[in-house]
């Protein structure tokens, strides 16, 4: 938030690859090119620190490294799958197209689901939604989420439903798209403590909810880059825009608004 600049230098990099120059730990020589998870968030400083768990090789031949800073979303989509169990021939829903929610779409697809229903509010996320793999979409801005789910599945519901931003009402709405004993996946990250919550509701359909959060993710660093690597995932096409340092101020204010920046999903800085 804007309230909480200014930070300490370097501050706001997140997700990073860059060339490892000294290290203490066995197997990570200098000169490797990596992907890492920094300790501190501290990713656009000139150097960071970061501990062996954090880091994902990525091939010397690279063509396209930029392309492989999705590895690190992915890998948490991963972590995620596997606390949830298969999804072939299941009907899904993933409420939030932004970044992570993009590539649940990608995912779910790629290991079977029957029905992929995209739902978001910002016209321009829904056809990237196709784009990476629903089979349906929904305009939350315009319709009843719930009544648009009930019709495209026929009265059945969703067998697995993924809530994959941040605001409230989203995982309001989302937690009345299960069928009964289906689950809820509450992915995205709260911004408050406390927050309204069908619980009656949810209650009563015994519907299972997951969530996830935490450093086990980076388990899954490697098998992302691999992935992406072999072409199991196909997400290069997300990595846009990619802008120059000398852009850096244009690119944050893009970031501060991210649904007004159209087609800005995951924008990268290259140094």
């Amino acid at each position: 938030a804007r309230a909480d600049i200014p930070r300490p230098p370097g501050w706001l990099g997140h997700e990073n690859i860059g060339t490892i120059v000294q290290s203490r730990a066995a197997g990570w020589e200098p000169g490797a090119l990596v992907l890492a998870h920094p300790d501190d968030y501290n990713g656009f400083a000139e150097y960071i620190c970061s501990k062996p768990a954090g880091l994902a090789r990525l091939p010397a031949n690279t063509p396209d490294p930029c392309a492989l800073v999705v590895a690190q979303p992915l890998a948490t989509v991963l972590r995620a799958m596997a606390r949830t169990g298969p999804v072939i021939n299941q009907r899904c829903a993933v409420v939030g197209q932004g970044p992570m929610g993009l590539i649940f779409t990608h995912l779910l697809g790629r290991l079977g689901a029957s029905q992929i229903i995209g739902i978001d509010h910002v016209a321009w996320r829904l056809r990237w939604s196709r784009r990476f793999g629903a089979t349906d979409v929904i305009d939350a801005s315009s319709v009843d989420v719930v009544q648009a789910v009930r019709e495209l599945t026929d009265g059945k519901m969703v067998d697995f439903c993924v809530e994959a931003g941040s605001r409230p009402e989203a995982l309001a709405s989302a937690a009345r798209l299960p069928r009964r004993r289906g689950r809820l996946y509450a992915f995205g990250v709260p911004h408050h403590e406390t927050q309204e919550f069908p619980w009656f509701h949810t209650v009563a359909n015994e519907t299972e909810i997951l969530t996830s959060m935490g450093p086990e993710c980076m388990e899954y660093f490697q098998t992302a880059v691999d992935m992406i690597v072999h072409g199991r995932v196909d997400l290069a096409a997300m990595v846009t825009p990619r802008m120059s340092w000398e852009r850096a101020a244009e690119a944050f204010e893009m970031y501060a608004e991210p649904d007004k920046a159209e087609d800005s999903l995951k924008l990268t800085l290259v140094l």
